[in-house]
């Protein structure tokens, strides 16, 4: 028998929540605003001086009172901006007067002045051992480049070695690397506002040369011919403090004198306060008092002597000895005065 009975589907929709908003957002956002403020008083009170706090219930019990005693402040009722100990509730604040004028102590503005100068020529030592040793041409001669701060500033010693004078053998006369190794240097060293002193130094060998021209000759030479070399990279001339020649008074090896380190060349980028000692900037010294023959009050002014005047006792040089005295510097060598013609 056919069943005839209806078949029923039936289909369930599922439907989503409806949504709530975004309500509870506002009101969980002031209860963690409440909480914060809550244990920042907590923390506040448990920081606060007994005094503070009674300051503090005070000006919420009678806020118009406060406000009429012509002092904004809570803690401070003295009516100003500074800390009042005679008025103020907490007796462990205390004001120190401030004075009108600060006093600079002018040691102490020196020794900055001095800590700020040595900084900055460590700053230059740095540099230009990095140049140094970043520039193959100067690499190959860094064995004979010494850098140290001394005293008086940084000094750069250039130094001779056996195979690699700086200068001809006797002369003055710059070979062509020498020249490389200051012009290469002008440009950093003129990049601080020290001025510079130049000095020669010469081994304990005696020069070989006849006449009046030695060691001491060559030696401040040698200083002058580095000083162009220096003018001629760019360096300003005014910068230049001393320059001067020590022959061989001041040698590098006191133990082997004839060590070609000892033929060298010492550049110092001199601190201020060396550069004043070498300017003579300490102060000039008062002139004497007159005295008797020196044109004092009522005297006839005595005749004034000529420091280059030649002694009575003594002839004059020859001119052509007296030129060959004078130009000794730009003749290395110079030659014996011919005896006069008969």
């Amino acid at each position: 028998m056919e069943n005839n009975q209806p078949i029923i589907i039936k289909r369930v929709k599922k439907y989503a929540a409806g949504h709530h908003g975004g309500s509870w957002k506002i009101a969980f956002a002031d209860f963690a605003t409440a909480m914060m403020a809550f244990f920042l008083v907590l923390w506040l009170l448990s920081t606060a001086t007994p005094e503070q706090k009674i300051a503090i219930a005070g000006y919420f019990k009678d806020p118009v009172g406060f406000s009429e005693s012509g002092t904004p402040y809570i803690i401070d009722l003295g009516g100003t901006p500074t800390l009042a100990p005679e008025k103020t509730l907490n007796p462990e604040v205390k004001s120190q007067p401030q004075p009108d004028k600060v006093t600079v102590d002018t040691d102490q503005v020196e020794g900055m002045a001095e800590q700020v100068e040595k900084e900055r020529l460590e700053l230059l030592l740095q540099e230009l051992q990095n140049k140094v040793e970043q520039s193959p041409q100067l690499q190959k001669f860094k064995d004979q480049i010494l850098f140290e701060i001394t005293q008086d500033g940084l000094r750069i010693q250039i130094m001779d070695a056996e195979n690699r004078p700086m200068f001809d053998s006797g002369s003055s006369r710059l070979k062509p690397y020498f020249e490389d190794i200051l012009l290469a240097m002008a440009d950093t060293i003129k990049a601080v506002p020290n001025k510079i002193s130049i000095s020669g130094h010469t081994d304990a060998k005696p020069y070989s040369g006849t006449g009046d021209f030695g060691n001491w000759e060559l030696s401040a030479n040698r200083a002058n011919a580095a000083r162009r070399a220096l003018v001629a990279g760019s360096y300003p001339e005014s910068q230049v403090a001393r320059v001067v020649g020590y022959a061989s008074s001041a040698l590098f090896d006191r133990e082997n004198p004839f060590n070609p380190i000892n033929r060298r060349i010492d550049i110092v980028v001199l601190t201020k306060k060396a550069q004043r000692a070498i300017e003579g900037s300490q102060g000039a010294e008062p002139a004497p008092e007159p005295t008797q023959g020196q044109g004092g009050p009522g005297e006839a002014p005595a005749t004034p002597v000529d420091p280059n005047a030649v002694p009575a006792d003594k002839e004059p040089l020859p001119a052509h000895e007296l030129r060959e005295r004078l130009n000794i510097f730009e003749n290395p060598a110079p030659k014996p005065a011919e005896p006069p013609k008969q």
